[in-house]
């Protein structure tokens, strides 16, 4: 059973931080579990417990994190940020790291980055994704930012740049963009260059220095960020990608482990774990499945503990309990995460009296990985008892973690018509939402 201790158990050999910061992709261990037992609020709008809200300089749909009293978000400007495709000029584009002050929501830096050119036009599916898609991720002294052809930039809380170095410049061969994001383990920087080289990279996190590049084909048409394992004494650095599940030594980037894994052409979403077992999921066909992490060589045959039929599609589940939850297009799942058995599967009405967030036949995941249009991109989030799930239209449903569904409330920011793909960030009891141009503290 995963709880809220042993999420601070699985973080205690890396990071020496505040326990209620947020300070990656999902947050502790990219488990999307806030990691204290403050109440968040489950009602909101424009006018009842939203604390404030700060307009970016540009558009974007990585996730905000929280580092003490700092919230850093990405975003991007100078081309497309109006998002009209095919018109402006592409050199003019820089991607920004922004923070802004947890109290007040005030803008207390922006730094800047040109982008490397040449780089991808904005149009078809790479609109859906956009230049800013990484969340970065601090160790509470430092933030990184992943800015994909870009390149991976370190600067002090206070926006003083440290080092920078490059990744690769290659396009996605789908035109789907580029997404996964970075994460530490200990004084190890680990960059997902899956699209941008079709490598994995890891850098001293003090002095950028590159330790180890492990490149594999195999990373091609993958867009979720990995998760550290500490299983048989020993940290495995987690990923799935087509067909496959991985683990790697995170200090070497030697591959330790692999098994069959989700049958789908692409992964656009990230692992989950409750300390033992790895649980990846697919769309399109592609499945899920529970894999005890450890082991060497193909464990195939002796750690693949279930398979399924179906899965998120886009999002990554919550593991709350022992039991998965997530929810793909219309409809809301949860499953039995020692058995694999369907607890329910339950449709979602809109309240025009229509399933919510209709399903178009593609996968949204290039905010989160992937690219096709439809979908919701956002993966949901999770604290005392309740989850969260972030519409691309910027419904945000409240759902009772338990064996049987149950819809607590539907609320949404009026005047916002933006496009909401960001995760949320959870910490102290506060939910800080991003739309396209505009973040958001909610708070009693």
């Amino acid at each position: 059973m995963i709880t809220r201790l042993s999420l601070l158990v699985l973080l205690s050999s890396t990071l020496t931080v505040s326990a209620a910061d947020w300070l990656r992709f999902r947050g502790p261990n990219g488990s999307g579990i806030a990691p204290d037992d403050k109440p968040v609020p489950v009602e909101w709008s424009a006018t009842k417990n939203l604390k404030w809200k700060a307009t970016l300089p540009g558009p974007g749909s990585s996730s905000p994190i929280v580092v003490g009293d700092r919230i850093f978000v990405t975003c991007w400007s100078g081309y497309a940020a109006d998002g009209q495709q095919g018109t402006g000029d592409i050199t003019a584009l820089k991607r920004h790291l922004v923070c802004v002050d947890r109290a007040t929501g005030n803008i207390l830096w922006d730094r800047s980055v040109p982008a490397k050119q040449p780089e991808e036009r904005y149009g078809g599916m790479f609109a859906q994704n956009g230049y800013a898609s990484h969340t970065p991720v601090s160790d509470g002294k430092s933030v990184f930012a992943f800015f994909g052809k870009s390149g991976v930039h370190a600067f002090d809380l206070d926006g003083k740049p440290l080092w920078q170095a490059d990744v690769g410049d290659w396009d996605d061969r789908r035109s789907w963009g580029t997404a996964s994001s970075p994460i530490l383990h200990g004084d190890v920087l680990i960059v997902p260059a899956f699209i941008e080289s079709q490598a994995m990279y890891g850098f001293d996190k003090t002095t950028g220095k590159q330790l180890w590049k492990a490149p594999s084909e195999g990373f091609a048409s993958t867009w979720g960020t990995p998760i550290v394992v500490e299983v048989e004494g020993r940290a495995d650095l987690t990923i799935a990608v087509p067909s496959e599940i991985w683990g790697f030594n995170p200090d070497t980037g030697k591959l330790r482990w692999y098994a069959t894994g989700l049958q789908s052409d692409s992964v656009c979403n990230s692992l989950v774990t409750d300390g033992q077992v790895v649980y990846g999921m697919s769309e399109r066909g592609g499945g899920s499945v529970a894999i005890k992490a450890g082991g060497k060589g193909d464990v195939t045959a002796t750690n693949t503990l279930w398979t399924g039929s179906n899965g998120s599609r886009i999002a990554t589940p919550i593991l709350w309990e022992d039991r998965l939850y997530w929810i793909s297009g219309s409809l809301a799942t949860c499953r039995d995460a020692k058995t694999g058995t369907e607890t329910y599967n339950e449709r979602i009405e809109s309240t025009g009296g229509t399933s919510a967030n209709q399903d178009s036949g593609g996968g949204g995941g290039g905010r989160r990985g992937g690219g096709m249009s439809g979908g919701d991109y956002a993966s949901p989030v999770a604290a005392n008892g309740h989850l969260y799930h972030v519409s691309r239209r910027g419904e945000v449903l409240v759902i009772k973690l338990g064996p049987k569904f149950e819809l607590i409330s539907r609320n949404k920011i009026e005047g916002d018509t933006s496009d909401h793909s960001a995760t949320p960030a959870i910490s102290n009891g506060q939910l800080f939402l991003r739309s396209a141009k505009t973040l958001y503290c909610i708070s009693e």
